[in-house]
């Protein structure tokens, strides 16, 4: 049976660039440590460790950490109490509204912010993040010590 030699790969495409490939790197930016962006370490951004953005070791965004990895979730010591606004009663509003908050290690809801919103004419987005603010929890833990943990709380507004 006769072989033809293919020159694969040889051929140059239209669009193409003529120029040598680049020496392989496990970086994926100007970053340390085979990390992506200009941090330190194999997490995407700023910081240092596997994490993402300027967070620390496996956190995200200004130290802050996601629950699972080592890291435990917040448990909820007080529930705040939304309340109605006047013009929701009125129109017998009813729904839940998605908070998202940082538990600090104080057990305090900081950086609340409104993740699905309900409806915004009755108000009751601002009510949801009022209560989320006064909620109080036993703080999340990694290797033994309370860190700052991101979490997503629904509350939910129904009339009675």
């Amino acid at each position: 049976m006769p072989v033809d030699i293919m020159t694969l790969g040889t051929q140059v495409l239209p669009g193409a660039m003529d120029a040598p490939p680049a020496a392989p790197t496990t970086s994926q930016g100007s970053g340390k440590e085979g990390g992506a962006g200009t941090g330190v370490g194999p997490g995407d951004g700023p910081g240092r460790g596997r994490g993402f953005g300027d967070g620390l070791d496996a956190g995200i965004g200004g130290h802050v950490y996601q629950p699972g990895g080592g890291v435990t979730m917040p448990i909820e010591l007080r529930k705040g109490m939304a309340q109605y606004t006047t013009e929701a009663m009125r129109a017998r509003a009813q729904g839940a509204i998605t908070v998202e908050c940082v538990v600090q290690t104080n057990g305090v809801c900081t950086n609340i912010r409104v993740v699905r919103a309900f409806d915004p004419t009755f108000g009751l987005d601002q009510e949801a993040v009022k209560a989320a603010a006064q909620w109080r929890f036993r703080p999340g833990m990694r290797l033994g010590q309370p860190v700052p943990v991101r979490v997503t709380m629904e509350i939910a507004f129904a009339l009675r």
